[in-house]
Parts: C-alpha cells; sequence; structure tokens
C-alpha cells in the first residue's frame, strides 16, 4: 500500500532557491555556504554589484542570468558572465516572475546578491514572492558592504573611545520625495556612527540633511569607493568639505559614506592602504591557464592583476617524434624537464600509450625549476638534479659536475625552446635526443593591449623571452612606445631581460631568484625602496 505524503515533505525533484549573499566585492569574502550553493545551480541569477569571479562556481551547464544595469561593476568582464544577457536592465517584478519562472521549471536557483541578501538588497520581497508561490527557499547570509568596506578601510564602526551605537542607511533615497524614511533629526545627534551604502550618489542630500538637523560641520568622514577591492579610492574630510572633496576626486559609484569620530581611527589602521603594491595596477603576460600562484601573491601586497596571456600553449599536430621517445625511453640515463607544460603533456602522451610514469623510476631527471620538479613528483617521479639558477644554462652548470660521456640524455621541451641546453650537452659527450611535446603560439588575446588599457598599468611583467618577444613584436612602434613611457617592466631572469632590451625596452626590476615567487619580491622591493626614498626626501 501506497503511503501518502505529508504536504511539508517536497519530492526530491521540486526546486529550490537560494538567496545568497556574494559579500563586498573582494572574491575572497563569500561564504563556504555560498560557494556550495553555486556549485550545484542550474540557474544563477546575479546583481550588478556581485563580483563576476564567483560565477566561475557554477557547473559549466549552468544558466547566468544577469540582473542588473548593463554598465559599471556588473559588465566587467568575465568568459561566464558574458553569457548573460544585459541589454536593458530589469524591474524588481520582472526579476521576481524570472526566479518564480526558473524555479517552477525544476531548476535549482541561486539568486546572488551583492553583499548581503536581507540588508538593502530587497532579498525579503524576493523571499515573500517564493513564499506567495509555494517554492522552498533557504536564505545564505553574506558580509554586508557595511561591514567589510569600513575594515579593508581601516575604520571600526565601533570603538568604545568613541561610540557603541551604528546606524546604517541607504543613500539611494529619491531626493525629489516630499517625506524620507530616514529620521534625521533622531540619526543626526543620536547615533555615533552613520553608515551610507550607495552613499555617492545622493551625497549633497545626505550632507545637507545631517547638517540642517544637529550633525556638526566637523564631523569626520570618508566617503570609499570600490571598497575590499584593490582598486579602492578613499577621502577623508570633514562633513562639511566632503562634497567638495568628491567632486576633486572624481567620485562615483559604488561608493559607502562614513561619518563618525571613529573615522579618526583609520590614520593608524590603514592596512590595506599600508600594503607596498596598494593601488598598483600589475599585468601578467604568462599564459592562460597556468599557476595563478603569481596573481595571489601580488594581491596579497595590495596589487591589482590582469591577466594578459602573450603566449597561447598548445598541443602539436604530431606527436610521432615524443611518441618514439616514449617507446625507447629506458635507453636514455636522464630525462629533462624545461616546464611544468612539458610535464602535463609528456604525462598524456604517456596515458595515450598507456605507460605508467611510476615505471619510469630508474631513470634519472632533471628539471630546471622547482614547479617543474614539483609536477613531476606529482606524478611519483624523483627529480635527481635541479639548478641553483634556474634556466639553461644554470642546469648546464648542475650538469658539468657529473661524467656525461656517452650519457643517452632525453629533452622534453616545446617546439621553440631554445637549444642551449643541447648544444652544451653534447659538448660535455653526451648524446642529446630532443622531443617537442607541446608548442607556443602568439596569443589572440594580445589585441586587447590598446591605447585605453596600457596607460592604466603601472607594471608589465614578463615570466619568458618568449612572451617578451610575443608582447612587444605586434603592435605598431610609435603609439605603443608613447603608451609605455611611465610603465615599470619586470623580468623574471636575463634570458628574458635580453628578449626585453632587445625590442627597445628598459627592464626597471629583476628578479634574483629566477622563480614567480623571486619576481613578486624584486616587485614589492622595489615599490618598498621607492617608498622609502620617497620618506626621506620629504623629511629633507
Amino acid at each position: 500500500m501506497k503511503r501518502k505524503s505529508s504536504g511539508a515533505i517536497y519530492r526530491a525533484n521540486k526546486s529550490k532557491v537560494y538567496l545568497t549573499g556574494a559579500g563586498p566585492g573582494d572574491p575572497g569574502l563569500i561564504t563556504l555556504k555560498a560557494i556550495e550553493c553555486l556549485k550545484k545551480a542550474k540557474v544563477v541569477i546575479y546583481d550588478r554589484l556581485v563580483n563576476p569571479e564567483l560565477l566561475k562556481y557554477a557547473p559549466e551547464d549552468a544558466e547566468i542570468l544577469y540582473a542588473g544595469k548593463p554598465e559599471g561593476y556588473g559588465a566587467a568582464s568575465n568568459s561566464r558572465s558574458q553569457k548573460a544577457s544585459k541589454k536593458h536592465s530589469l524591474t524588481q517584478d520582472e526579476i521576481n516572475r524570472l526566479i518564480v519562472k526558473k524555479a517552477k521549471a525544476g531548476k535549482t536557483v541561486v539568486r546572488l546578491k551583492g553583499g548581503d541578501p536581507f540588508l538593502f538588497g530587497r532579498g525579503a520581497e524576493e523571499a515573500l514572492e517564493l513564499a506567495k508561490n509555494k517554492i522552498p527557499f533557504e536564505v545564505i547570509p553574506g558580509i554586508s558592504s557595511a561591514l567589510a568596506v569600513p575594515a579593508y578601510a581601516g575604520i571600526p564602526l565601533t570603538h568604545r573611545e568613541f561610540t557603541s551605537s551604528v546606524g546604517i542607511f541607504t543613500g539611494h533615497e529619491d531626493p525629489a520625495k516630499k517625506s524620507s524614511r530616514i529620521d534625521w533629526e533622531k540619526i543626526s545627534t543620536g547615533l555615533g556612527t552613520l553608515v551610507f551604502l550607495m552613499g555617492v550618489e545622493n551625497l549633497k542630500t545626505i550632507v545637507q540633511n545631517l547638517l540642517k538637523s544637529g550633525r556638526s560641520p566637523l564631523s569626520p568622514c570618508c566617503l570609499i569607493q570600490n571598497g575590499t577591492l584593490t582598486k579602492q579610492k578613499t577621502v577623508s574630510t570633514t562633513l562639511n568639505k566632503i562634497i567638495k572633496a568628491a567632486k576633486a576626486s572624481k567620485f562615483l559609484p559604488p561608493s559607502i559614506l562614513i561619518v563618525g569620530e571613529v573615522v579618526l581611527l583609520r590614520k593608524k589602521l590603514n592596512w590595506l592602504g599600508s600594503l607596498p603594491l596598494f593601488g598598483k595596477r600589475i599585468l601578467i603576460t604568462r599564459p592562460k591557464g597556468e599557476d595563478s600562484r603569481f596573481s595571489q601573491i601580488l594581491e596579497e601586497y595590495g596589487a591589482s592583476c590582469a591577466e594578459l596571456p602573450a603566449i597561447a600553449i598548445k598541443p602539436l599536430t604530431d606527436y610521432s617524434q615524443l611518441d618514439a621517445a616514449i617507446k625507447d625511453i629506458f635507453e636514455f640515463q636522464w630525462l629533462i624537464f624545461s616546464s611544468r607544460n612539458g610535464v602535463r603533456f609528456f604525462k598524456q602522451r604517456l596515458d595515450c600509450l598507456n605507460q605508467n610514469p611510476v615505471k619510469l623510476k630508474k631513470i634519472k631527471i632533471a628539471a630546471i625549476g622547482p614547479r617543474t620538479a614539483s609536477a613531476l613528483e606529482s606524478l611519483g617521479l624523483k627529480v635527481r638534479l635541479q639548478p641553483d639558477k634556474f634556466c639553461q644554462e644554470g642546469l648546464l652548470k648542475s650538469f658539468a659536475r657529473l661524467k656525461l660521456k656517452n650519457q643517452n640524455i632525453l629533452i622534453i621541451n616545446a617546439l621553440e625552446a631554445r637549444d642551449a641546453l643541447a648544444r652544451g650537452l653534447e659538448k660535455m659527450g653526451a648524446n642529446v635526443q630532443i622531443a617537442p611535446a607541446y608548442q607556443t603560439a602568439i596569443s589572440c588575446q594580445l589585441s586587447a593591449v590598446s591605447e585605453k588599457i596600457l596607460p592604466e598599468i603601472d607594471i608589465i611583467t614578463f615570466t619568458s623571452a618568449l612572451a617578451a618577444k610575443n608582447f612587444f613584436g605586434t603592435k605598431p612602434e610609435k603609439t605603443f612606445r608613447r603608451n609605455l613611457t611611465k610603465t615599470i617592466i619586470a623580468s623574471i631572469g636575463p634570458i628574458t631581460s635580453r628578449a626585453i632590451r632587445t625590442a627597445g625596452f628598459e627592464v626597471n626590476i629583476k628578479a634574483k631568484e629566477y622563480t614567480l615567487e623571486g619576481l613578486a619580491e624584486a616587485i614589492i622591493k622595489y615599490y618598498k625602496l621607492k617608498s622609502k626614498n620617497a620618506k626621506v626626501k620629504t623629511t629633507i
């Protein structure tokens, strides 16, 4: 006999909507629970203030729908976000209907909203619409910009020596309205700290109401644009001067206004602004899909990173040479890998030929750098030789200590790789065979280097000579050079530096250790020294 199910229990195939807070902008401030919801989403409906980077957590087959305005923050370039239609903005009623429509189609819907969905996010309106249509939903709170943005600017909203009261308000009220929902007389003198979200659009009205209602003209205040992001911009002054300061600094939304004595603590607590690379815009020319650790290191020190690959990594059209070498692999005493890409494509060919990399343990293996060595070790292969300087010349010095006469050596590298290593080993008496595992090409994304982009870049980083050659060799000479007159150029090593100088450009920053970490360290050291010299000049 069939048991009749209770109306309170939802069937397994019934949809659910997650009203999810995306946080204030910094993608690292989204909650773990929000990420888990995104991973199982069939539909993601996101707003203008959601960082598009968060869309990467959604499945590839998820439907991504944009529900905000076309211009501004939400229009950031992101392959996932570009799937969304941005021809027009949706009214709240249209958004409500869209959520209900997708849910009724049996989809798991994530409604991704900037900050927290229940704090000026109109999440309650969407929840009421779902309840009205008897669609199950769950609210995933997010970190509100009202809390995070002041913290990133070094402003605590409360402090026992200043105030224990805080008020959070929307700055979006229509100034043409006859009456305001904000009781200006009570909040102006009754609360210690005032936070106005979207505070720049109606800044004049906010300031006038506060002054008229008794707030001191000398009240400290701070306006923050793009809070929690590496492009965060701030201006601190007094209430009677903030309008003029905002105009002078060309403040734009999204911005938050904070009024109160706690703003004075920013002088001592401005941790983000004191980072050595804060406000620096760094262009990374590494191939797409490479380790993102370089960007992460730079961003930890306050930089804003943009990726523009100068090299595209592609498989070979013919693998007969590498396949033949793999079949005779035990004829070699040494295997040399010059890059992680070489390891990756070599492993792919091993799989195609049903070869287990563990069987290669008897062969001695050399790697040019630590990341290449790490990739080999992840396959269960021990690296016997690694140079002090991570380049072909450095590896040659390491091999010079060994007896190589009549030793058979196989080099796995790129089709276009330099032959300095092979020639040097042959001079030592070795029998060298080169087996390309992949090829490189000029990235089609280099066309994105325009007159508009380059003037915004403070540093361009190069991690290979080929990247430098491709980058500098694809642009009209006169315009390109004019746009790079104030740009700092950073190089990972001497071979890369030589390619940059050959193109007619100066190398401003050189890594002592030829690794991504070494290059990041050199950039940080450069700006720390520059800052120190600037402080010395101001004291003289």
